[in-house]
């Protein structure tokens, strides 16, 4: 047989916006997770689902930062591409921007099986912010976007199981510390591509894990599903079970159909095939199909009233029709966790095809007809049989590298010398950012830095708390035990820890700001207020130049700062930090925004009207944000604006 897969290299130029630098202050606060329900929402649920759902909900994003330094600018620009193909699909993924798969062409009807975005846009949808919409993307750690949504994995070509190549993505993912492997390959012949996925604990103690590949659709389909109930998920935030296909005299299989956004979680019956597709009214589309392990099965969509549409045109160029989601994951829903026992791994194939099928008509039918061409154009027992297949390779070592990744995961194997068979993690891929980590791990020693600039990254698993709480009690030390101390509910020990660092640092703005948020989340207001514009002072005198990392430190900690001298109706002294903003920060969509709401604060209405009818773009609004719609309703009994109508739930304001 004659291996026609291949691996090539390619550069895509899409108009794009860029990333900016990330936020350098460490994420304190609580997370704002909108996908949250009421208890009274568990009652009647499947026990398995409920104690899921309760088991280790993430409460804080560090040690991951947040990413906010990026805009709506967009300009044509290169962006790296690795291209899987075969005679039968062509994949395209991006290693820089979480290992996405940006396309998936069938290459004898020329039909792309994906929606495939025409710009990248980020917007505030990862767990840590940055997020861009389309393709097939990877989430791994906890309830939302993967916080890698933006972020660069390895990549490697690797052996496939029938002696071709195979694309392997890796990286250390952060918030649970668990290595994971995405494998990609096209069988000669295949009009499928196969995806191995593994996720791995080398701890010594359970840990919960989290995984749904989400694929964007173009919304024009009917989504088709061995389902017949669903979990029903708003942003009102209630799970409850529905019928499928339709509940309240509408067929929500249809993603323009629905009104809000919402959430569909199918509850596929034990020992049916898992499998969802996305038809066009021609019944084309594509399916994706997995082994069983990967359990739950989801449609997402954004409605069809005006903030759903606003969304759809904010995450990709207007006029070029929207999207809709299908996913697939380990539990029933994507507010559950799944433990992952100490030194065991967990694993499963997926396959993404096209599927040609009569869509519409009486549900049962349609899936039962698609379910039957999905099994004469993929047997259920081929998936099996191609996953038994892989897992050999899954620790076949790497060869040519293609793209690299992050350095923490050299820095963790490093700490714990494990052994992880196929994903490896160099030390040569340690880099600036682990740098004083490395010495730590070496020496004992946290190294103060050589020269002033805004703290870097605090690494908070306990084996690093530990490190620094035996280390030398120098300002940099205690700062960083302190943010690991917040982070392990330690509160009282990391106000001592900043306190000592004030009084040990030439530098006071970081830990004033942390002892600012150490305030507010105790209730004093006041207090906290009074810390952020003494931190913000300390900032403007220390700042050495207006480049990318100073202009960030400013515009994050301005931002809280005004947010916290407006809370308490310090107005003066909100005009006072807005006046020594750069500029450029004061452009800034969100910092408009901030405008208005500071010249309200000083009772000038109709200025803080004239600011939101320039019509300002907020880069960063989160999902689920309502700010701009609360803001318009104190200034004006107006009907809100198109451009400022992001609602997601009936009521919204």
């Amino acid at each position: 047989m004659v291996i026609v897969t291949r691996i090539r290299r390619e550069v895509l130029t899409l108009p794009a916006a860029q990333l900016g630098p990330d936020n350098p202050l460490p994420p304190l606060r609580p997370l704002d997770e909108v996908h949250r329900i009421e208890d009274r929402d568990r009652d009647g649920m499947p026990g398995d689902m409920a104690r899921q759902l309760a088991y280790e909900p993430l409460h804080s994003l560090l040690p991951v930062r947040v990413r906010d330094g990026y805009d709506r600018t967009r300009e044509p620009r290169p962006l790296d591409a690795l291209v899987i193909e075969n005679d039968r699909l062509r994949a395209t993924v991006l290693p820089g921007l979480g290992g996405r798969v940006a396309s998936l062409i069938h290459l004898p009807t020329g039909r792309e099986l994906l929606y495939r975005n025409p710009v990248f846009q980020p917007a505030n949808f990862a767990l840590n912010g940055a997020w861009y919409s389309g393709g097939i993307e990877w989430n791994i750690g906890a309830t939302g976007h993967t916080t890698l949504s933006c972020a660069p994995l390895h990549a490697a070509r690797v052996p496939a199981p029938d002696g071709g190549e195979m694309l392997r993505l890796w990286e250390w993912e952060r918030l649970r510390d668990l290595p994971f492997q995405v494998d990609l390959w096209l069988p000669d012949g295949s009009d499928f591509l196969y995806v191995g996925v593994r996720v791995r604990n080398p701890h010594e103690r359970p840990v919960p894990t989290y995984w749904w590949s989400n694929i964007a659709v173009p919304e024009e389909c009917r989504v088709l599903v061995p389902a017949e109930e669903a979990w029903h998920f708003g942003y009102e935030r209630r799970l409850r079970r529905v019928p499928v296909p339709s509940y309240d005299g509408i067929d929500r299989t249809h993603p323009l159909d629905s009104p809000y956004a919402a959430d569909y979680f199918y509850d596929v019956p034990d020992g049916s095939r898992r499998w969802i597709a996305a038809l066009d009214a021609d019944g084309h589309g594509l399916v994706q199909t997995s082994t069983d392990t990967l359990r739950g099965r989801k449609l997402f969509v954004w409605g069809h009233l005006p903030g759903g549409r606003r969304w759809q045109e904010w995450l990709t160029e207007p006029g070029t029709g929207g999207y809709c989601e299908i996913q697939a994951g380990l539990a029933r829903t994507q507010l559950e966790h799944v433990r992952l026992d100490a030194e065991s791994e967990v694993s499963w194939l997926e396959a993404y095809g096209p599927l040609d099928a009569p869509p519409e008509g009486e549900w049962t039918g349609a899936v039962q007809g698609a379910g039957e061409r999905l099994e004469s154009a993929l047997p259920r027992a081929r998936v099996e049989e191609a996953y038994a297949a892989w897992r050999p390779c899954a620790d076949t070592e790497p060869g040519e590298i293609l793209a690299a990744g992050s350095g923490w995961g050299a820095l963790e194997v490093l700490r714990g010398d494990w052994k992880l068979p196929g994903t490896p993690f160099p030390e040569s891929t340690l880099g600036e950012a682990q740098a004083p980590w490395r010495e730590l791990l070496r020496t004992g020693s946290l190294p103060e830095p050589r020269r002033v600039r805004p703290p870097g990254e605090t690494l908070v698993a306990p084996h690093w708390r530990d490190m620094l709480e035996t280390a030398p009690a120098g300002p940099h030390t205690e700062y960083h035990l302190g943010v690991a101390q917040w982070h392990a509910g330690d509160r009282a020990q990391a106000v001592r820890s900043w306190e000592r660092a004030l009084e040990l640092a030439p530098s006071l703005w970081p830990s004033l700001r942390c002892l600012a948020v150490a305030d507010q989340e105790s209730g004093h207001h006041e207090r906290a207020a009074e810390r952020y514009a003494d931190a913000f002072d300390d900032l403007c005198r220390e700042r050495r130049d207006d480049k990318e990392t100073w202009t960030a430190a400013v515009a994050a900690l301005g931002r809280e700062t005004l947010q916290a001298l407006l809370r308490v109706r310090r107005t003066a002294d909100a005009r006072a930090v807005w006046d020594r903003l750069l500029p450029a920060v004061r452009r800034r969509g969100r910092f408009r925004l901030l405008e208005a709401e500071l010249l309200l604060a000083e009772g000038r209405p109709e200025e803080a009207r004239a600011v939101l009818d320039t019509g300002f773009e907020v880069a960063d609004l989160r999902e689920g944000e309502e700010a701009l719609g609360r803001l318009w309703s104190r200034l004006t009994d107006e009907p809100l604006p198109a451009r400022h109508d992001f609602r997601m739930r009936p009521d919204a304001f």
